[in-house]
């Protein structure tokens, strides 16, 4: 196995871990669980609404709820044991412009991608603590740090990610639990492939890489980020965005 293939082991040792996608039943979530699973470890994909996807452990889960948290993690714990990989994927959009966007919008928005996260860290945490050993991913986005119009709940949900991240790893990052950013930018999911030609080609004359991404990108990315190579890396915010945002 080489040094690329092991997440988390020692040396060139393959460990296989128990990893939680939230939101893994489609697009880039289910990329990221697909990923994982080709590697060898044990994945579990928490969905809220829809079919659960075949070849994964899933649990339906509303991370609006914490009691709904709490009884996935204990399937999950009762499988396969602690959570040692957490990727928060779970999110929800409802964009409108600011002076049409009801209050509602905005606190159901927070509530899923920036609240949701919150639940289901601290309850990987408790599992993290008794390994002594944890990785959290965090699926922001590139609107989360360059902002953008009609978007302002869906920006500062997943801008608040960074800083969950960065004061999650000085809370616990002497306990070999390390938590990061992804921040993907347009990739190529059902929510770009109906946007209009014309909105498509301005953001691409914007990419300097002239093109969307591709869901399996940002999962390599997430994948690295938890692996052995990338242990001495937290609070990082790793962007996916084909230099759209300039590392922002």
């Amino acid at each position: 196995m080489t040094a690329e293939n092991t997440t988390a082991g020692s040396g060139d040792e393959f460990v296989p871990r128990t990893v939680l996608v939230t939101g893994g039943n489609r697009g880039i979530g289910r990329s990221i669980a697909e990923a994982y699973r080709e590697q060898g470890h044990r994945v579990c994909v928490t969905y809220r609404s829809g079919e659960a996807p075949e070849g994964f452990f899933a649990v339906q889960a509303d991370v609006t709820d914490s009691a709904s948290v709490d009884q996935a993690f204990t399937q999950i714990e009762a499988e396969y044991g602690p959570v040692e990989i957490l990727v928060a994927n779970a999110g929800v959009t409802r964009d409108t412009l600011l002076l049409r966007m009801k209050e509602e919008d905005f606190t159901d928005v927070v509530d899923t991608n920036l609240t949701g996260a919150y639940r289901v860290v601290q309850r990987a945490a408790k599992g993290f603590l008794r390994k002594k050993f944890g990785r959290v991913v965090l699926i922001s986005s590139i609107v989360g740090l360059y902002g953008s119009p009609g978007q302002i709940n869906y920006a500062a949900s997943k801008a608040g990610l960074v800083d969950i991240a960065r004061s999650l790893s000085r809370e616990l990052g002497s306990r070999n639990i390390t938590a990061n950013v992804v921040a993907p930018g347009f990739i190529d999911t059902d929510m770009t492939a109906v946007l209009p030609e014309e909105t498509q080609a301005k953001y691409l004359d914007a990419i300097p890489a002239h093109r969307f991404g591709r869901p399996e990108e940002v999962a390599r990315a997430v994948r690295w980020v938890t692996s052995d190579e990338a242990a001495y890396i937290t609070g990082a915010v790793i962007p996916v965005d084909g230099g759209l945002g300039m590392g922002h």
